[in-house]
């Protein structure tokens, strides 16, 4: 299973990583992952004008889209679209952050999974 890890480096600067989640064969009931030990999870809806400038995580977090994809733009410059459905490990919880805004103009919901 592949998602996206964003971070920060050791000048501020955020980044993408693409990272591959193994799962194991585990025949009826499909294939699963190793055990990741979180804190607490949170759901949360934004509206549909949501276009946030730089911030950083306020911490390490999984994040699922549930309805509705984003942009994020990392400290750089770079730029990549996410799509419902899409997993994002957000690690930047330093530096100078990313900005996150919506694809469609459209109340969008998510979940956090606290590390």
């Amino acid at each position: 299973m592949k998602i996206t890890r964003i971070f920060s480096d050791e000048n501020g600067e955020s980044h993408f990583e693409d990272i591959e989640i193994s799962l194991i064969n585990q025949e009826e009931i499909g294939f699963l992952s190793d055990d990741i030990s979180v804190k607490k999870l949170q759901f949360r809806k934004v509206s549909a004008d949501y276009d946030y400038d730089f911030h950083h995580a306020p911490q390490k977090q999984y994040i699922v889209l549930l309805d509705g994809g984003v942009e994020i733009e990392t400290s750089l410059g770079e730029i990549r679209q996410f799509q419902t459905g899409g997993i994002l490990l957000v690690e930047d919880i330093s530096g100078k952050g990313h900005k996150t805004k919506n694809l469609e103009k459209k109340e969008r919901t998510s979940l956090f999974i606290h590390l």
